[in-house]
C-alpha cells in the first residue's frame, strides 16, 4: 500500500536526518530492532500508537510522519465535512484525521471507517486515553478478552494500554475516535 510505504520512508528519513540510531527508537517504543526495521522498510504496518511514540521520540508532530507536512494552526483548526486527511492503514480500515493542522494538539480526533469482518481484530496498545462514538453501523470493540457491541449513538471510553481493537458487524461501520496519547508527565 502506497501510504504505508510513504509513512515508513518519512519515519526512516526523519530518524536519519536527526542522526538517531534505529535501535534507540526501537528500545524507546518497546519493540525489537527487527520489528522496528520492518516498520521502516514498510514490511509491517506501523500501529498508530507506535507511530505516535516514534513521533514523540523524534520531537515531531505525528502529522509530519503521516502526511509529510507540519501543522500550521495555533488557535483553531477548522476541517469541513469530508476534508480530513485520509489515511488507509490496512485493508478494510481507514481513518480521517480531523485536527491534523493544529499545532501541539493533545488529542487526536479521527473518523474511522471499517469494513465488515468476522475476524477478531488485531489488538493494539498505546498510551493515554481513548473514546469511541459510533456514527453509523455496529462496531465490536474488543478490550482484552471482552467484546462490547456498540450501535449508532453508543460510546465507550477506555484505557488503551489494555489490548484493544475494533471490527464492523453487519456491514461497514463508522465511528469517531478521540485519542489522547500526550499524557506523559501530566497528573
Amino acid at each position: 500500500m502506497m501510504e504505508l510505504k510513504q509513512i515508513a520512508d518519512r519515519v526512516r528519513e526523519m530518524r536519519e536526518i536527526m542522526e538517531i540510531d534505529a535501535s534507540f527508537i526501537a528500545d524507546k517504543i518497546g519493540v525489537s530492532l527487527d520489528e522496528y526495521l520492518a516498520y521502516e522498510n514498510a514490511e509491517d504496518d506501523i500501529p498508530i500508537g507506535k507511530l505516535y511514540l516514534i513521533a514523540d521520540e523524534l520531537g515531531l508532530d505525528p502529522t509530519v510522519l503521516l502526511i509529510g507536512d507540519h501543522p500550521k494552526m495555533a488557535e483553531y483548526s477548522l476541517v469541513r465535512a469530508g476534508h480530513g486527511i485520509n489515511v488507509e492503514r490496512y485493508a478494510g480500515y481507514k481513518f480521517s484525521s480531523l485536527a491534523y493542522n493544529f499545532i501541539s494538539r493533545e488529542m487526536e480526533p479521527m473518523i474511522v471507517t471499517i469494513k465488515e469482518s468476522d475476524d477478531t481484530p488485531e489488538l493494539v496498545c498505546h498510551e493515554g486515553q481513548e473514546f469511541n462514538y459510533v456514527i453509523s453501523g455496529t462496531v465490536g470493540v474488543t478490550i482484552k478478552d471482552r467484546e462490547f457491541i456498540l450501535s449508532e449513538g453508543d460510546s465507550l471510553y477506555f484505557n488503551p494500554k489494555l489490548p484493544h481493537g475494533q471490527r464492523a458487524i453487519g456491514g461497514e461501520a463508522k465511528f469517531l475516535t478521540v485519542i489522547n496519547e500526550r499524557m506523559k508527565g501530566k497528573n
